[in-house]
């Protein structure tokens, strides 16, 4: 049976701009410590990709490497061909926009404000919003039913209105690229599923790092596993998913059955599972 969320119509207009996004050997090195060792994975225009890991696993690191706060310490992150650490910063942001875990600084801004940011760059330095930037702002706000909050302070929101304030000012931007690290922090069930069938309409390439390996399973065409800083499986959900892997990486035993109204893995972890210690008896 094929997956209703993966094959949605799309109501949200879309760039025709969609990158390749590759991350080749890419290793991290901070303060003496490997956080990311020679990790390659590819991207095709259009793809959603997800990224998964236990805690610690790398996948944070790796994905600010993309979005150019953090350098790589070796190998390279390419955006069709081109080492993102080498285009003018101005030219990045038209191309891939990120949506982050926190909601840094003390925004002294309204929500509308905030998503407004998304536009900056396409246009020139201190230039204010047209027509077109006022309805991309306008329908961003909506697709993330946010706009009924357009003219809150930013910084009295909730974690949950926060993230989907930030995920509508990425999608303002409208960009070809996107990457998403953890986008569903803080949201509820429902928000949780409308940001994901919202990054499948999009229909640009994205990298989203998310800790539900059964809305990964769900939403994204391929995932790629991490752990201890390295790229450990990559493939299809049904591929990867499987209960080795999941006792190999998250030391837990898991039940993986095709659910029977999406055919996507869906994964029970057994609560009563504990690994026996290495010499018990």
């Amino acid at each position: 049976m094929a997956d209703a969320t993966k094959g949605s119509s799309v109501t949200t207009p879309s760039t025709d701009r969609s990158g390749r996004l590759d991350a080749e050997d890419v290793s991290v090195v901070v303060h003496g410590k490997a956080l990311v060792h020679r990790a390659s994975l590819r991207v095709a225009p259009g793809e959603v990709l997800g990224l998964v890991g236990p805690n610690g696993a790398g996948k944070s690191t790796l994905l600010r490497t993309f979005y150019r706060a953090l350098r790589p310490t070796s190998g390279r992150i390419l955006l069709d061909g081109e080492d993102v650490w080498r285009m003018p910063g101005k030219r990045l942001a038209q191309q891939l926009a990120a949506v982050l875990q926190e909601a840094s600084g003390d925004f002294e801004l309204t929500v509308y404000d905030v998503v407004a940011m998304g536009r900056t760059p396409h246009k020139r330095a201190f230039a204010g919003d047209d027509a077109d930037d006022r309805g991309i702002i306008t329908r961003s706000l909506a697709e993330l039913r946010v706009d009924v909050l357009a003219h809150a302070p930013f910084d009295r929101l909730s974690g949950g209105e926060k993230q989907r304030v930030l995920i509508a000012r990425a999608l303002a931007q409208r960009t070809g690229t996107m990457v998403l690290d953890e986008p569903t922090n803080h949201l509820d069930l429902r928000h949780q599923l409308d940001a994901l069938r919202l990054v499948r309409r999009l229909g640009v390439t994205t990298v989203v790092a998310l800790h539900d390996l059964n809305l990964a399973a769900a939403f994204c065409d391929r995932i790629c596993v991490m752990a201890g800083g390295r790229v450990v499986a990559t493939g299809k959900p049904e591929q990867v998913l499987t209960s080795s892997l999941l006792s190999d990486v998250y030391d837990v035993d898991a039940e993986i059955i095709e659910h029977p109204r999406t055919g996507v893995p869906f994964i029970s972890a057994l609560p009563g599972y504990e690994r026996p210690v290495d010499g018990a008896q």
